[in-house]
């Protein structure tokens, strides 16, 4: 069986990664002694140890890492409705179809789990059942695993970022230091950096605030 789950779906910031893994049913019972559980309640030195442990543990493991300028043209092109919650059913099957499972467990992205489930199984190659559940990492060690994997992953990536660009905080969009960093970047720069997603609000506000305040000079 296999569980899936995805980590910084809302960053203004860095990449969104979606993780797979695929354990036989005997194995489960070990993902719990190991202590996975919620990767939001693990400190990020638990997960890393986490991570090598799980990786042993898995008949295979999947990972997509979907990088901001992908997650822009495909909102900026979706309806309202759908948008990311599009694109991640998409490759959540993209994982299911590499790892085929007779199971798989989900985090479901979309307000409506069940709906979640059918827009995963319309991408599908092969018949799968799909657990699809809000919290399922929360649940299922299976999806823990997935999620820890997910988080883990996309720390890396962020943690390179701010190695090569210095220190943005979070890069959620309710982080102060997050928001400074981007309107110092934009002052000095003139443009967002190419690691910001440029569709999300936040983004879009900064845009346009200075859009204003140039038209605002250039009639005054």
């Amino acid at each position: 069986m296999a569980g899936i789950d995805e980590a910084g779906r809302g960053p203004v910031i860095g990449p969104l990664v979606v993780a797979g893994v695929l354990v036989r049913e005997g194995k489960l019972e070990f993902l719990r002694q190991l202590g996975v559980r919620d990767s939001k309640q693990l400190r990020p030195e638990e997960r890393e140890v986490l991570y090598d442990r799980i990786i042993d543990v898995c008949e295979a493991v999947a990972v997509r890492v979907v990088y901001p300028t992908e997650i822009d043209l495909y909102v900026e092109r979706q309806k309202r409705l759908t948008k990311l919650n599009l694109l991640e059913a998409k490759i959540f099957a993209s994982i299911i179809n590499e790892l085929s499972p007779d199971r798989a467990y989900v985090d479901a992205a979309d307000v409506n789990p069940e709906r979640f489930a059918e827009t995963i199984r319309s991408f599908l190659s092969q018949d799968v059942a799909i657990v699809s559940e809000h919290e399922a990492d929360a649940r299922y060690p299976i999806v823990a695993a997935a999620s820890i994997v997910a988080k883990t992953v996309r720390e890396r990536h962020v943690l390179l970022l701010q190695e090569r660009y210095g220190d943005f905080g979070s890069g959620y969009c309710t982080d102060p230091k997050t928001l400074k960093f981007l309107k110092l970047w934009w002052k000095r720069y003139r443009h967002l950096p190419r690691f910001t997603r440029w569709s999300y609000l936040p983004a879009k506000r900064l845009v346009e605030e200075h859009a204003q305040m140039r038209l605002t000079r250039f009639f005054s």
